[in-house]
């Protein structure tokens, strides 16, 4: 039996889009003589569709595209993602189901079992559970069909959470001769190995072959790597999918013994370093936002002469193209003359088109209209972020003018302790980086030049200077903050492992600097929650995987 996955780029709520895509995907099948066709969950929907699986007419609509595409099965098997009715007259209204179709009929419908609630996940709010586990029968063969959650049990990235039953075990002992497992998993840094680790695990110690079917692309702020993937009994990878790429292979499995991928179509693609990943994410991410909103394809950022939009600049000019990127360089009193030559020459190195707007005058103006106000106090954070918003309320003018989108440029570093401006350097449609610490806009950027590029592209200047925010005389960031390796190591084991302080201060950070990071940390979430859309790379973004309340007492420190 020659069997396909295939990981695909799904809209949410694209039904039409979606269907077309599994349609042309099926036929390609086909015409390749391949017996399944093995794609991912929630493909007909695109993932998360979250409160659109709320509306009747969602539903309806896709209820009539699963009719639809088993209809449209022929010779080569369909197994595929999507929403299913809830036959029972109690519970949430529909299930998160694959569907098995051959030669337009349903063969089976396998319901999700575990609905993870945790971080980025609320499946629990909208589908009913399965309840009862059964094996899949089909061309001789019994399959143990999983989607996503069901092969997570007590295995994943996160320690918080476990599950009552291991469905995969159960149809080991049902008598399953392969487990698939159709998936809609998110990307972040570390995820790709931890992953494909599990599934090795599952294989061997079930002593079956394993197929993945993963989701790829973005929506909104998840992405999806794809990776899919296919693993022998013993638990050895014989066939791995690109990453963040769409992608194909096909693998012959003669029912016994360990399938084969049938030509060198179907390779072990390695995964990419962890700058290379990082950055292939917010590209995709970028891309997807976009076009997926049905935006014009044209951006505009603000250039400071900084790493952090020398990075966004790079990531823009690869997700749309040089001649859909326009920057825009906005000195103020305090800017140095590098902040301008360094932003032209970032331009010039991709390509992208730029404007010197100065905003000396706008400053001027706004201090002599706030003077009968403010009278003689003297210069402050005010000052400082005068010059911020009046770059942002600029970006916007050029945004709604020309109609390109505004890109934020600021970095997790700075959105965990509240060192950037509501209404200034917060505005844009879209924040590239909030999810990239500090240090790794650093190492992504040295990986640009030495490896992607083989050039200096990002001036090496840029790179090297202290980072500075410039709204006063020979300002540094290191006066407000920590060195960035030890506030993003304070934030990492803070934000993400979600340690209190005294493990923190264990690992060796200084206790007066881990107390101060903290309490940044809890008392700006009133910002975070004001910030643009983020690209989730970690395992612990900013945006709706961390909520917490804006109004509350409590803080770690007390």
């Amino acid at each position: 039996m020659n069997i396909r996955i295939q990981q695909i780029n799904v809209t949410v709520g694209d039904i039409r889009g979606n269907e077309a895509l599994v349609v042309t995907a099926l036929r390609e099948a086909e015409r390749d003589g391949i017996a399944l066709l093995i794609l991912p969950e929630l493909v007909t929907c695109g993932y998360p569709p979250m409160d659109l699986l709320e509306r009747k007419s969602f539903q309806k609509a896709l209820f009539d595209v699963n009719e639809r595409l088993v209809s449209a099965v022929g010779k080569t098997a369909l197994l595929f993602g999507s929403i299913g009715k809830n036959p029972a007259s109690q519970g949430r209204p529909v299930h998160n189901i694959a569907i098995l179709a051959h030669e337009g009929k349903t063969v089976d419908v396998v319901r999700k079992t575990l609905l993870p609630t945790y971080d980025v996940f609320d499946e629990f709010r909208y589908f009913e559970p399965n309840r009862e586990i059964h094996i899949t029968e089909w061309a001789g063969r019994k399959w143990g069909i999983t989607i996503c959650e069901d092969i997570w049990n007590n295995q994943n990235e996160y320690n918080y959470h476990t599950y009552d039953i291991e469905p995969a075990d159960e149809l080991r002992k049902l008598g399953a001769e392969v487990l698939v497992n159709i998936s809609a998993s998110p990307f972040t840094r570390r995820k790709p190995e931890m992953r494909e680790d599990m599934l090795r695990r599952h294989a061997s110690r079930l002593g079956i072959p394993v197929f993945y079917a993963n989701q790829v692309g973005a929506n909104t702020e998840l992405i999806f790597d794809g990776i899919s993937s296919v693993i022998s009994a013993e638990g050895e990878v014989l066939m791995r999918l690109a990453t963040l790429e769409e992608d194909r292979g096909d693998v012959h499995w003669p029912g016994s013994g360990a399938p084969e991928p049938i030509n060198a179509a179907s390779p072990i693609t390695p995964f990419p370093g962890s700058e290379e990943r990082i950055f292939k994410a917010l590209v995709l991410g970028l891309r997807d936002y976009v076009e997926k909103s049905r935006m014009p394809r044209r951006v505009v950022l603000g250039l400071s002469g900084g790493i952090d939009s020398a990075l966004t600049a790079a990531i823009a000019r690869e997700a749309l193209g040089q001649q859909q990127v326009l920057g825009i360089t906005m000195p103020s009193p305090f800017s140095s003359g590098a902040s301008v030559t360094d932003s032209e020459k970032l331009a010039a190195n991709l390509g992208i088109r730029i404007y010197n707007v100065p905003i000396n005058n706008i400053y001027d103006a706004f201090l002599e209209a706030l003077a009968p106000v403010l009278g003689d106090t003297s210069f402050d954070v005010t000052e400082e972020n005068i010059q911020s918003r009046s770059r942002g309320a600029l970006l916007m003018a050029v945004s709604n003018k020309l109609g390109h989108m505004l890109l934020n440029t600021g970095n997790k570093s700075e959105l965990a302790v509240g060192y950037c401006t509501l209404y200034g350097d917060m505005a844009g449609g879209l924040s590239v980086l909030s999810d990239v610490y500090k240090t790794e806009v650093f190492r992504v950027s040295c990986w640009l030049n030495d490896s992607f590029y083989g050039k200096e592209v990002i001036p090496w200047s840029t790179i090297e200077k202290p980072p500075s925010a410039e709204l006063r005389p020979d300002q540094k960031d290191t006066d407000s903050l920590p060195e960035y390796e030890v506030l993003d190591g304070i934030l990492r084991i803070y934000i993400e492992d979600q340690l209190p302080a005294d493990a923190i201060i264990a690992a060796g950070y200084p206790e007066d600097q881990v107390r101060d990071v903290i309490r940044m940390v809890d008392r700006n979430e009133y910002k975070r929650r004001q910030a643009a859309p983020g690209l989730r790379v970690s395992s612990k973004a900013f945006g709706t995987g961390r909520r917490l309340p804006i109004v509350q007492r409590w803080t770690e420190m007390g």
